[in-house]
Formats: C-alpha cells, sequence, structure tokens
C-alpha cells in the first residue's frame, strides 16, 4: 500500500503569496487546500516577510507536507521588483527548511509547460487545466495567485519531487540525444 504524500506548491509574491496543497495516493491527484495571502495592504517589506514565514510555518505544521514546490522569481526589467521576489522566496524556503520539509523550486515556463504543455500559457489557462487535472466541478477561487501555488505543486508531483534542470532543446533531434530513456 503506498503512503499518501502531501505537497505544499507556493507562488510568492510581496503583493500576494498564493499556495496550494495536494495530497497524491496510489497516484492519484487531490486538491487538499487553496488560498491566498494578501500582503499588499501592509505598510512595509519587513512586515511582509514576517508574514510570509509566519503562514508558511503555519500552513506546514497544519498540513505536514512531504515537500514544498516554490515558483522561482523570473527576471523582468525591474531589478527591485526581482529583489523583492526573491527575498519573499527565501523567507518561504528558510521557513520549510526550519521545519525540515525538502524544498523544489520550479521556473514559471516550467510550471506552466507542466500543466498545461505550453510554457507562455496564461494563468487562466493554467487555473482551467488544474481544474480538468484534479476533477474539479468548480475551481474553488478566482484568484489566479491561488491557482498558480496549486499549479506549483501540481508541476512538483509530475516531476516526481525530483530536481530537475531545465534544458533547451533545437529539435527533437536534439531532445533525443539528450533522452535516450524516453524512447521506447
Amino acid at each position: 500500500m503506498q503512503a499518501e504524500r502531501i505537497i505544499l506548491g507556493i507562488d510568492p509574491g510581496t503583493a500576494v503569496m498564493g499556495f496550494g496543497i495536494i495530497s497524491v495516493k496510489s497516484g492519484k491527484m487531490e486538491l487538499v487546500a487553496i488560498h491566498e495571502l494578501i500582503l499588499k495592504k501592509l505598510e512595509n517589506h519587513e512586515i511582509k516577510l514576517k508574514k510570509i514565514f509566519e503562514r508558511t510555518l503555519a500552513l506546514i505544521d497544519e498540513y505536514h507536507p512531504d515537500e514544498v514546490a516554490l515558483e522561482a522569481p523570473f527576471y523582468g526589467k525591474n531589478v527591485q521588483s526581482m529583489l523583492k521576489l526573491g527575498r519573499a522566496q527565501g523567507v518561504a524556503m528558510a521557513a520549510s527548511l526550519y521545519r525540515d520539509v525538502p524544498i523544489t523550486e520550479y521556473s514559471p515556463k516550467k510550471i506552466k509547460m507542466a500543466i498545461t504543455g505550453n510554457g507562455n500559457a496564461s494563468k487562466e489557462q493554467v487555473a482551467g487545466m488544474l481544474k480538468n487535472l484534479l476533477k474539479l466541478k468548480e475551481f474553488p477561487t478566482k484568484h489566479l495567485d491561488a491557482s498558480d501555488g496549486l499549479a506549483v505543486a501540481v508541476c512538483h508531483y509530475f516531476n516526481s519531487g525530483k530536481s530537475v534542470h531545465e534544458k533547451s532543446y533545437s529539435g527533437w533531434e536534439s531532445f533525443l540525444k539528450q533522452n535516450p530513456d524516453r524512447l521506447k
């Protein structure tokens, strides 16, 4: 009998932190929780980081995840935004490590690719696919930051919890050379 595995997925942010928790048992995913932490009304960055740390600890203490998966910050044009996102991610990582829960991070493109098959999919497309994958009649939230957190957890499950380094392929031939074990 296969043990249940709980995965906490986090989309760190300094305005909104989204999270989703799934349970996996006998190869079947089930939604456990999905929500977001609204941070935009807090007065300064340090208080936001403290809230992210506290909420991550609270999620770990409540749901006892076996693994935590985080969305990695992506480089945009605004270096200050990148720095703030990196701090938010670091605080969530620190909380997970403080509770001895292993962490893995995934790029936004990798997450979208794992969920939809398209690394450039919209947040709405990701949410729609999650609804189908988890066999939900209604998606439990309209907040796309929360669904992004859930997408991170599902991506982690699809990647079997292995730390996967992204590769680039110039075509099928390149893909097959780098992945001979995927030929049947």
